[in-house]
């Protein structure tokens, strides 16, 4: 480790299997409340670089499947999202999925001043690139996230204390439509 900065402090954890969420389209929380991450006011700086760590179960209905979207949030404050993902037109029922977020943090500041800069990276058999494709014959997907050019989140207030929060939510309300957190890592860059 010759000078390159390193993800070494560990800001979150899960150790325990999240419940499995299904049935609603509203994005909402699905990590376990005790792997919540407080941020303390003015805790970070501009630079300061976060890596968010998700593996899932993901579900998904044959017949039109629709879409899930996944988003790092501060508090009430999407500060990036993956935009829509289209589902697999396979039935598949908790297929895993690994999904990384590396974010940067451009401003500080307050009301809505502190902006994150922030790509993903999703792998697994139920996510696809365009509509209306089945599960790979070969291999899983792999999908950098957003499918747009990136662009800095919603601005939120650096100054205050905020939880560091994952929530998604699918385009179709269903049963087999559902997600289930099997780890979840947040992960601090230290220079």
């Amino acid at each position: 480790m010759s000078g390159a900065p390193q993800f070494i402090q560990t800001l979150s954890s899960q150790v325990a299997a999240g419940t499995l969420f299904n049935t609603y389209t509203t994005a909402k929380s699905v990590i376990n409340q005790t792997e919540l991450v407080p941020m303390p006011g003015n805790y970070l700086r501009v630079g300061s670089k976060l890596r968010v760590r998700a593996m899932f179960g993901l579900s998904n209905i044959v017949t039109t499947p629709g879409t899930v979207t996944f988003q790092v949030m501060m508090g009430s404050i999407v500060v990036w999202t993956s935009g829509a993902v289209q589902l697999s037109t396979t039935a598949n029922v908790l297929l895993p999925v690994e999904l990384e977020v590396n974010m940067r943090l451009d401003t500080i500041g307050t009301s809505t001043t502190a902006k994150f800069m922030a790509v993903g990276k999703i792998i697994g058999l139920p996510v696809q690139l365009g509509a209306g494709v089945a599960n790979g014959t070969v291999t899983d997907s792999a999908i950098t996230l957003p499918t747009t050019a990136p662009a800095v989140g919603t601005g939120f207030d650096s100054t205050i204390s905020n939880i560091l929060d994952f929530w998604t939510g699918f385009s179709i309300s269903n049963s087999g439509n559902g997600i289930q957190i099997y780890d979840y890592t947040v992960e601090q860059l230290i220079f």
